[in-house]
């Protein structure tokens, strides 16, 4: 594609493309194969990130709906979609806080518990397995520059709000 580029317009530099080509078709292969585990748990990839989100704030496994939507890739809409879910599913619950009597928060029930421990395990075997094509160095420099091109990105604004800054 590139060298047809070239030839077609020798005064515009093409090279990008090999960049962003391949990372937009990398990311397309991620997502399936990412998505595949989380459909072994009845999971989408806004519910697995749900569960993970309220997993990783410890015991008792809660957080307020603004606490959960910040530390989740879903608009406040979203967030009340996938919680709706959950809740039908009896994964999570949505309760009064016991700390504040006006607020709410958004907790795991047992079985979410079980299911996130189980879910993220799988996730991470499939990660692990994802990378594997890859030696220590290649990890390394592919960290290292995507960190510092994303907090290009981040850093300057140009994220946009579907794609808040996280780290």
């Amino acid at each position: 594609m590139q060298a047809e580029w070239r030839r077609e317009r020798p005064e515009i530099d093409p090279s990008p493309q090999g960049i962003i080509g391949r990372l937009h078709r990398v990311a397309a292969y991620l997502t399936t194969e990412l998505e595949a585990v989380y459909r072994d748990f009845d999971l989408s990839t806004g519910e697995f990130d749900v569960l993970a989100a309220l997993r990783r704030a410890g015991e008792p496994y809660e957080r307020t709906p603004s606490e959960l939507a910040e530390r989740t890739m879903i608009t406040s809409g979203g967030l009340t979609k996938r919680c709706d879910r959950l809740e039908t599913a009896g994964l999570i619950e949505r309760r009064v806080a016991e700390s504040d009597r006006r607020g709410r928060v958004v907790a795991l029930t047992p079985a979410g518990l079980d299911l996130i421990d189980r879910a993220y395990a799988a996730h991470m075997r499939n990660e692990h397995r994802l990378i594997a094509a890859l030696d220590e160095d290649d990890r390394g420099a592919l960290q290292g520059g995507l960190a510092r091109w994303l907090a290009h990105f981040e850093g300057s604004g140009v994220a946009s709000d579907a794609f808040p800054a996280r780290t």
